[in-house]
């Protein structure tokens, strides 16, 4: 969460950091800041409210230098406010400070320092970090940064100019990511990769404990032993044109439609169904290793713990494997049974999320095996895993997560049919029907957002209701839960997923006329219970939206809405069945005037606990 941008080179740092502050706007949009040196004097412009506002008070107030730190800011601690905003100064305005992450020990280290503090400008556990830097500082800003740290208890990832050493930035990074952009005579930092793709796609990712001084010809990195690193310098790929709306509404609705693409590129070079062949390279598991896994926990959170839930099915199901899913969050805390016949097996769009790299570093620490599917290479997770299978889903900007989430179903399930493969679990003629059905999904997803329009007609029908409940079975109860957690993050309707099987269980007390319920009925060894499931809520007055596999020709006679998705295979139709629920969230909050690709009180990453 928030977004930090920092640039010294020979150009404006001022437009350079507004414009990677832009692309990290989805990290948090409470307020947003900027400040630089110039003519040995700070300056600082914070507004509270989205990045524009900041720029808004730059036209009305210029700046301009050559070095400059920003951030848009997602409030951890002290309300979105003007004084609570990034970048926070020591009392002397000679040291300034951005920061992402918390400090855990900020009231203890406020304590010490008000006894030479009139007082503090602000709530935030951030501003305590300037003057803890300035207590320290004698003409040399690095051993100050450095010194302060030792102090410093929790996650960061910070970046720090002074007044009088204009021509460096500190930056330093625990538990929160923090990368350096290389240039021709200019440096860029950013928390992510998106802000600085426009400039460089050569870039260092600072690993925990570094502390990094930068110029606009050298970069000096020292691990948190003191040590000087040449930390690898990796080339990102992606295309910054793809970051852009390229003609769509919206960044969610560019990312829905980049589906059938995006799954198409996790496939290729993996998947080869005319032959029934799978190669993840990635993965370095022996037949040996495979055949040695005594079960799986699969630790994941949000949309990502939802494709876990779904994978558990692929993994039991096709490579023989008991699997438990955990919400990450909980994971460590309730002393999960782990040992070296273990493989534990994290998902995370960023590779960042805070609560799944902990559950990680739990499972290394028990010699578990572990595995990461993640978006972002370079990041934490891949880095400290000991293997990791990349979805080429490129940036996701839409915070409500679309492709990310079809991309990590792919990827678990070319996973879980190679485990398969290696343990001989399945037959290989079978195998090579699921890998064909796989293959023939992105065609089928295309084909289905041809014609959307009476997704957005039924959306329209709907907007104005105050509840939802969503319902599934078996391989489809996951796909409840993500179509619920959609439409609540972008439209903040009340909506609950449940396994439909478990509406008798208590659900069923809520349904009355006003109550819509979107059933998830796609062809299925369940369908004809979720057909009863469908009646049980029809006979309490519900009205139904159903999605079903286009040959359906019952389910018109049993509900008053059908969106009709291709005709696919049991174990491939959550791919399928998603995107129609991806939809039908989007066009309700159109509908409703919300902000989609930035939703109240949400940011992409969740890089704190």
């Amino acid at each position: 969460m928030c977004g930090i941008v920092g640039y010294i080179g020979k150009k404006d740092a001022v437009e350079i950091v507004l414009k990677g502050l832009r692309k990290l706007e989805y990290r948090g949009y409470d307020s947003a800041g900027i400040a630089v040196v110039c003519d040995n004097l700070l300056h600082t412009r914070r507004s509270v409210g989205k990045l524009c506002n900041l720029t808004e008070n730059i036209k009305k107030n210029p700046i301009s230098s050559n070095i400059a730190i920003g951030h848009t800011r997602w409030a951890t601690h002290g309300k979105p406010s003007e004084n609570n905003a990034h970048p926070h100064t020591d009392a002397t305005n000679s040291i300034v400070i951005v920061h992402n992450g918390i400090i855990e020990n900020y009231a203890d280290l406020k304590n010490q320092l008000k006894e030479n503090l009139k007082e503090f400008k602000s709530q935030t556990d951030t501003e305590v970090i300037a003057h803890l830097i300035k207590k320290y500082y004698k003409n040399d800003l690095f051993d100050a940064v450095k010194r302060s740290l030792r102090e410093i208890k929790g996650s960061y990832a910070l970046a720090v100019i002074c007044k009088d050493d204009p021509d460096t930035i500190i930056c330093a990074r625990q538990d929160a990511p923090l990368i350096i952009g290389i240039g021709q005579e200019e440096n860029f930092i950013a928390s992510d990769i998106p802000a600085l793709l426009s400039y460089t796609k050569n870039m260092t990712f600072l690993e925990d404990g570094d502390i990094a001084k930068i110029t606009k010809d050298k970069i000096i990195v020292v691990d948190k032993d003191g040590n000087e690193q040449n930390r690898q310098v990796k080339t990102i790929h992606w295309d910054p044109i793809l970051a852009e709306k390229a003609g769509y509404k919206h960044f969610m609705l560019k990312e829905i439609f980049e589906q059938p693409r995006t799954i198409e590129d996790t496939l290729r070079g993996r998947v080869y169904p005319n032959e029934g062949k799978i190669y993840v390279e990635e993965v370095k598991l022996s037949k040996e290793d495979i055949k040695n896994i005594s079960n799986i926990y699969v630790v994941a959170c949000g949309t990502s713990y939802h494709a876990g839930l779904v994978s558990k099915i692929f993994f039991e199901n096709f490579a023989k494997i008991s699997t438990e899913v955990d919400i990450a969050s909980e994971f460590r805390y309730r002393s999960p049974i782990l040992n070296e016949k273990t493989l534990v097996i994290v998902i995370s769009q960023s590779g960042e999320t805070a609560d799944t790299l902990a559950a990680l570093r739990l499972a290394k620490s028990k010699n578990c095996q572990t595995l990461a599917v993640c978006n972002v290479v370079g990041s934490s997770i891949s880095r400290e895993t000991n293997h990791v299978v990349y979805t080429h889903c490129g940036v996701e900007i839409g915070v409500a997560s679309t492709k990310a989430f079809t991309g990590q179903l792919a990827a678990l399930y070319i996973l879980a049919l190679d485990f398969a493969s290696k343990k001989e679990s399945l037959p290989k003629e079978d195998i090579k029907k699921y890998l064909q059905e796989l293959w023939e999904i992105p065609v089928k997803i295309g084909e289905f957002l041809k014609n959307v329009l009476e997704i957005n007609k039924i959306a329209k029908l709907f907007d104005r209701k105050k509840d939802f409940l969503y319902l599934g079975r078996h391989i489809n109860y996951p796909v409840a839960l993500e179509g619920a957690l959609k439409l609540k993050e972008l439209s903040y309707i009340h909506a609950e997923g449940y396994a439909a099987g478990e509406m008798k269980h208590g659900p069923i007390a809520l349904i009355d006329e006003a109550m819509p319920i979107v059933v998830v009925a796609t062809d299925s060894t369940v369908y004809a219970k979720i057909i009863s499931n469908i009646e049980e809520a029809k006979a309490r007055g519900a009205t139904i939206i159903a999605i079903a596999s286009s040959n359906n020709n019952e389910i018109s006679t049993k509900s008053e809405h059908v969106i009709y998705v291709p005709k696919t295979d049991e174990f491939v139709s959550p791919l399928m069945s998603v995107v129609p629920l991806q939809l039908l969230a989007y066009y309700i909050s159109v509908n409703l005037g919300c902000d989609v690709d930035q939703p109240r009180n949400l940011a992409k990453s969740v890089t704190v606990e």
